[in-house]
């Protein structure tokens, strides 16, 4: 392989990287974009307790968080959510979320 021939292999892989760095900034970017409208959305929508205790429950299990967003921001856009939620509706949305856990007893004999 001669010198100019690996010199156009170098700067093909290089145009393949820096197209590659520019597609994965982009998506980052649109990513933000996406967060950054759906939590405006949140704040027009939550009181700053419910926006709280919705926050406390992504550090315990962000899928619940997502889903319970998401829902919101769904009910909100479609205009069947009435007025501001606060945390005692949404404590009522999340018992009708969750699902209901059966107590185990295991008994030694």
């Amino acid at each position: 392989m001669g010198d100019p021939e690996l010199e156009a292999l170098r700067q093909k892989r290089m145009m393949e990287l820096q197209q590659q760095a520019q597609n994965q900034a982009a998506q980052e970017e649109q990513a933000k974009q996406v967060e950054n409208q759906k939590q405006a959305i949140l704040r027009q929508i939550l009181t700053p307790e419910a926006r709280d205790r919705l926050g406390n429950i992504r550090l315990a299990n962000p899928q619940m968080a997502d889903s319970v967003e998401m829902q919101l921001i769904q009910l909100a856009q479609s205009g069947r959510l009435r007025g501001i939620v606060d945390d005692a509706m949404l404590k009522n949305i999340l018992a009708q979320i969750t699902p209901q856990k059966r107590e185990i007893n295991i008994q030694r004999r």
